[in-house]
């Protein structure tokens, strides 16, 4: 909030004119009783009768201005700070999002946040504002009468503990809610992601019973919350009106006895509710508080995340590769208890094509993650153009390598924006020439708006042959130095693989490239073929030499659903 210090400052002014005209007010009703109602002065009466109605007019205008500011101070605040949250999260690997549901994540950008909003626009300022109440008020009724200030005093130390205890106990419970929030958040999304799987195995059943248990343990959390919250106002509002019955009582045999007038009384009476009902405001803006500082934890505990993948203070730019890439000795786990990569050896020299096959989860993806660096290697080396890829900026590295995945992801938006997204600089010529590359073109132009087509968040109003296609004509206008294949035409039909092959090859002709696959026909012409079997590469060299071994390829390769 530091950055809005003008806001702030305005606010913070305005809040101390409302506060010093709201303590004006009550010592001029008793003025007015003393010297002019009960001496029937009707004329003064009116006079400063108009006074008064003056002072709280301006307390209520600076009160406006105060609240319009710092809203518009937490607005700012909330947008600079999911700005900051978002910006995270883009420097944060997979590893991170390996650990954390997609929902749970949406949850803190949404709730926790919203959370946060809901208590700067008001907490802050209503801070100042009671400390500034309070002591007016306190100095203002030792100063008119200090036994009737005592008496109103006493109830307080017993309002303070009471909230203490409150807000103990509700913290842990508002803590609990934010997280099954987000938990059923995450529940919720992944059951919408996945919805035709559900549907297709018929556990529409077996879904709404995890939900409701989830459900039901966020009504619980949330029930104990508010429970114990919503103790503190109520509790509050009784301490103070015990206080404001203590007051007017002892005044009532002060004033009998001449010890006060009626005017301080009344003074006192109008004060005592001024003193009361900010320190009340402030216990029921402790519940938006403790609301507040559950989401805070959530949120901070993102901005606090450790990036485990960062550039080197010295880090290299680099806007070419060659592609010449060799794995020395490379060790990797997902979670330090499993190896997933074991001394993988091997070279891939600048312009060839390395084919990568084996059974299914053998270590193929993990190796092209380790080229990416969306992962560091536990030991060994990737050296790339003869450094290190961890010398060079992530960036760069990540924006020399092409690839095209077996389930791509296409944005909502046209056609035309999905396949530009390769290189956004791109005119749309040189975006119709990638779809014609990628045989794209042909089903592209019988759309009814063709380039102009919007497609939904993740391509779901189009078939997975075709959003195939978009991702490969996305790669070709990409037009990296390293191109990355990982089962790229699996979800396309024979005729249309054809043609894409004929593009394929224009595209890697002069490039290094990476090609995953299961249907080793489409892998005959690789220059080497690694072959990955329970994260060790067992055998390496072009298709005639490991069909002449007989080993594990010879085998892979034999087998007719492999062809």
């Amino acid at each position: 909030m530091e950055r809005q210090k003008v806001g702030l400052l305005l606010s913070t002014l305005f809040v101390i004119l409302s506060s010093l005209l709201s303590l004006a007010g009550p010592y001029y009703i008793g003025v007015i009783i003393d010297h002019y109602i009960i001496p029937k002065d009707v004329s003064g009466t009116i006079r400063m009768g108009a006074m008064l109605l003056g002072i709280y007019a301006a307390a209520s205008l600076f009160t406006w201005l105060q609240a319009y500011m710092m809203v518009n101070i937490a607005v700012k605040t909330i947008g600079t700070l999911r700005e900051d949250l978002f910006t995270k999260l883009q420097t944060l690997s997979l590893k991170f999002f390996d650990r954390h549901k997609h929902g749970d994540l949406m949850s803190r950008f949404t709730n926790d946040i919203d959370n946060l909003n809901q208590a700067l626009s008001q907490s802050v300022i209503q801070i100042i504002s009671t400390l500034l109440t309070v002591t007016g008020v306190t100095i203002a009724m030792f100063s008119l009468n200090w036994v009737l200030a005592i008496v109103a005093l006493i109830t307080i130390p017993l309002m303070l503990f009471i909230t203490r205890k409150i807000v103990g106990i509700s913290r842990k419970n508002f803590s609990k809610r934010q997280k099954d929030l987000g938990e059923l958040n995450g529940f919720i999304e992944e059951s919408i992601s996945g919805g035709e799987v559900i549907t297709l195995f018929g556990k529409e059943k077996e879904t709404f019973t995890q939900f409701d248990a989830i459900n039901e343990r966020l009504r619980q959390s949330a029930m104990r919350a508010d429970m114990f919250s919503g103790f503190l106002g109520p509790t509050n509002n009784f301490i103070s009106s015990l206080g404001l019955a203590l007051v007017t009582g002892v005044g009532a045999v002060m004033t009998l006895k001449g010890m006060t007038t009626i005017g301080v009384l009344a003074s006192f009476v109008t004060y005592s509710r001024q003193f009361s009902r900010p320190i009340n405001q402030i216990s029921n803006l402790l519940n938006a508080l403790q609301a507040a500082i559950a989401g805070a934890e959530r949120v901070f505990e993102t901005m606090d995340e450790v990036p485990d993948l960062k550039d080197k203070k010295e880090a290299v730019a680099v806007n070419k590769l060659q592609g010449d890439i060799t794995f020395h000795d490379v060790d990797f786990s997902y979670d330090d208890e499993k190896k997933t990569l074991k001394h993988i050896n091997f070279t891939a020299k600048a312009g060839e094509m390395i084919a990568l096959v084996g059974p299914t989860g053998s270590g193929k993806t993990t190796i092209i993650n380790l080229l990416l660096r969306f992962y560091d290697i536990n030991s060994g080396e990737i050296i790339i153009d003869g450094m290190n890829s961890k010398d060079y900026r992530i960036r760069d590295l990540r924006k020399s390598i092409g690839i095209v995945l077996q389930d791509p992801y296409l944005f909502s938006g046209t056609i035309m924006e999905n396949i530009r997204y390769g290189r956004l600089e791109a005119t749309d010529e040189e975006v119709i020439q990638a779809a014609k590359t990628a045989s794209a073109h042909g089903f592209i132009k019988h759309l009814p708006n063709q380039y102009q087509t919007v497609i939904s968040a993740g391509g779901d109003n189009i078939s997975q042959g075709q959003k195939q296609l978009l991702s490969i004509a996305r790669a070709i206008l990409a037009d990296a130095d390293i191109l990355i294949l990982d089962e790229a035409t699996s979800n396309i039909d024979t005729r249309t693989e054809l043609e894409i092959q004929k593009g394929l090859q224009n595209l890697t002709a002069g490039k290094t490239s990476f090609v995953i696959a299961h249907r080793l026909k489409t892998i005959e012409r690789a220059d080497r073929i690694l072959v990955i079997k329970d994260g060790e590469l067992i055998e390496q060299g072009n298709h005639r030499d490991l069909l002449n071994q007989r080993g594990f390829y010879y085998g892979l390769y034999s087998n007719p659903f492999n062809i």
